[in-house]
């Protein structure tokens, strides 16, 4: 079986032949993080069924390059993800970026993604990816966000903040707050 370059996985991802696209896929976690930026040019751009499978070789792209004992492939990974999150890419190729982003990065990630938490359309999936990421700087990060966010934003930054094990007094946990009408009395009244 031929060796999988970057020009061959470019080549065999936009065929229109199912099986061959399906192997490109499965089989870019190999060519790394070199493939990712010329992946999501096709994701950008491509027919839907060849879009989806340069996205999801991206995927495999990351889950490769996260395995123990790759840091090295890890970081560089990273890097050309952060690259995917400027304003020159499709919305839904860059949230799906950030989910990437936070099952791989490290701090460098920090700056990036939170430099969305105030996108429109973007917010929510920067502070998932926030919470997630490892590291003091994006519990900060979050910890900034909450100081200057108004009141519809803070319980979801809190709860991140909580998540990442970070007591957050004043902010009301949502998870505690009834969604209806109950007659249910909270224990200890």
């Amino acid at each position: 079986m031929e060796e999988l370059t970057l020009d061959l996985l470019l080549k065999n991802i936009q065929s229109t032949e199912d099986p061959v696209r399906a192997n490109a896929r499965d089989s870019a976690g190999a060519v790394g993080a070199k493939a990712v930026g010329p992946l999501a040019r096709i994701a950008a751009g491509g027919e839907l069924e060849i879009a989806r499978a340069a996205q999801r070789a991206i995927q495999n792209i990351v889950y490769h390059a996260g395995r123990p004992g790759a840091e090295d492939e890890a970081k560089a990974v990273a890097v050309e993800l952060l690259k995917l999150l400027g304003d020159s890419q499709p919305l839904q190729l860059r949230r799906d970026v950030l989910w990437m982003t936070w099952q791989i990065a490290g701090e460098e990630a920090v700056a990036p993604v939170a430099a969305l938490l105030d996108h429109a359309e973007l917010g929510e999936d920067a502070r998932m990816a926030l919470e997630r990421l490892p590291g003091d700087q994006a519990t900060a990060a979050l910890q900034a966000a909450l100081a200057k966010a108004g009141d519809a934003a803070k319980p979801a930054l809190a709860h991140s903040l909580r998540v990442r094990g970070v007591e957050t007094p004043g902010v009301p946990d949502l998870r505690l707050k009834p969604t209806k009408k109950t007659s249910v009395q909270p224990v200890g009244r």
